[in-house]
């Protein structure tokens, strides 16, 4: 079973309620940095986080989530549940390929580098000519044009 390890960081949020009738309209600012291990070195660093976002709490007969950046709650609820949604947007903040900022700069200077390559299913060596059919049933196909 894969565990993933724990991050620390020192993040600082501010929300910002707009309510209205029908709809509260929570803004999420949220900065500091976040503790993470090098994919390639294993070494740790500190990385930044500056994101804005939104979520929209409106009103009605059952509390569920609509969507991902939309919650509804009964009209008597008297404590918004915000946790998981900060920790949702921290976790979508972060890169997904974790590089020390030493690395970060390594692979834009190399216009040849490997990280560049994001998939291939063959070499150009590897490719079939078109004179040559690889099956003798696609060229019964070729002469019906």
């Amino acid at each position: 079973m894969f565990e993933q390890p724990l991050c620390e960081g020192q993040l600082h949020a501010v929300v910002e309620l707009n309510k209205t009738e029908r709809v509260m309209t929570l803004d999420f600012h949220i900065t500091g940095t976040v503790q993470l291990v090098c994919d390639r070195s294993l070494d740790e660093f500190d990385q930044p986080l500056d994101l804005n976002e939104q979520l929209l709490v409106r009103f009605g007969d059952e509390a569920k989530e609509l969507d991902d950046n939309v919650m509804q709650i009964t009209p008597d609820t008297q404590v918004l549940p915000l946790a998981q949604h900060l920790y949702d947007y921290i976790g979508l903040a972060l890169p997904m390929k974790k590089l020390h900022p030493r690395f970060q700069n390594e692979d834009d200077d190399n216009p040849d580098a490997e990280t560049k390559l994001i998939f291939t299913t063959r070499s150009s060596d590897d490719e079939p000519d078109d004179d040559e059919p690889a099956d003798p049933r696609w060229a019964a196909l070729k002469n019906l044009n």
